[in-house]
């Protein structure tokens, strides 16, 4: 059954207010931000002693209760309660909007799900912030949150997102980066990326150029701050693709009138057998080829290809 939330109504019951916070400048406080921290009965922080700096500040007095990872499972369930008997509660994250990477969407969705009104007072995000400054295509993104630490998760996570045709974004730690940089151009190619930190604060920096060069980049300037990486999406120019491509009118090396590239319906093993069947290459260098389209390894595509013929 369709439930429909009309936010301003006058239903009986709590709000759950999901405020954002400055990501590092206190002047991108809001004023509706700071009038309903005001107004709520309750305010659940990820971390009461950061945001009572923050309420300090801004001269707000409303009680604050912690709600983060660790304690989510008992006091989730207390807040739910609170708001249905007509507690008015605001949802802050240490920085920018709540609910995204935090356990504050576990919080919407159990609020959703019983019909609490959960209300948005937006404001500053990091990540959206460096996609606007990046210099990349902003019409199609996927915010992805933070990398796995372990490699092999890491490469796994990287090769679910290798074909998004939009562009990517993702936090990273200082201590992290140096790490994830080359297991990205290892899965991903080497594509244009956008690496930003101290946003809104005054050593705000955005180093532009490939993983290679960023990877560079980071050898003489050890990494300072939490970072949002914005990466190239899937693009005909991340693909090889060139107006003159050798492969044929049937694959040209651009996107179709959809908009989608080429080979995007086939299968591994048929975009393997294109190469080999249109572009008369050997098995090696169609796999070759394939690989570099899809921004996988060489090995992947081999194994993928070899297990389907051994099936058939």
């Amino acid at each position: 059954m369709i439930q429909v939330q009309r936010s301003f109504a006058g239903e009986s019951g709590g709000t759950l207010y999901l405020v954002a916070t400055p990501i590092g400048n206190l002047e991108d406080m809001t004023f509706r931000a700071i009038r309903t921290l005001r107004e709520v009965d309750l305010i659940a922080a990820e971390d009461t002693r950061q945001t009572r700096k923050l309420l300090t500040h801004f001269e707000i007095q409303t009680r604050l209760v912690s709600y983060h990872e660790h304690n989510k499972k008992a006091s989730g369930p207390e807040l739910i309660r609170l708001l249905e008997e007509g507690t008015s509660i605001a949802l802050v994250s240490d920085a920018g909007l709540p609910a995204i990477s935090d356990p504050g969407a576990d919080l919407v969705r159990d609020a959703a799900e019983r019909g609490i009104k959960v209300v948005p007072v937006p404001g500053a995000n990091a990540a959206l912030s460096a996609l606007i400054i990046s210099g990349l295509p902003t019409e199609r993104f996927l915010f992805a949150g933070f990398p796995p630490r372990q490699r092999k998760a890491l490469n796994e996570w990287l090769a679910s997102i290798a074909h998004e045709q939009g562009t990517i974004m993702m936090y990273e730690s200082p201590h992290r980066i140096t790490k994830t940089l080359p297991a990205m151009l290892e899965v991903l190619g080497d594509r244009r990326i956008v690496m930003a930190r101290e946003l809104t604060k005054r050593h705000e920096e955005a180093a532009r150029g490939t993983i290679t060069e960023c990877i560079a980049w980071l050898d003489e300037h050890p990494p300072l701050g939490e970072y949002v990486v914005v990466v190239e999406g899937r693009t005909a120019q991340a693909a090889g693709y060139s107006a003159d491509s050798s492969v044929g009118d049937t694959a040209d090396g651009v996107p179709n009138g959809a908009g989608e590239l080429w080979w995007s319906a086939l299968s591994l093993d048929a975009h393997v057998r294109h190469y080999e069947e249109q572009a008369q290459l050997d098995r090696k260098e169609a796999i070759k080829r394939t690989a570099a389209d899809r921004s996988m390894q060489k090995r992947d595509v081999y194994n993928a290809v070899m297990r389907k013929d051994e099936s058939e």
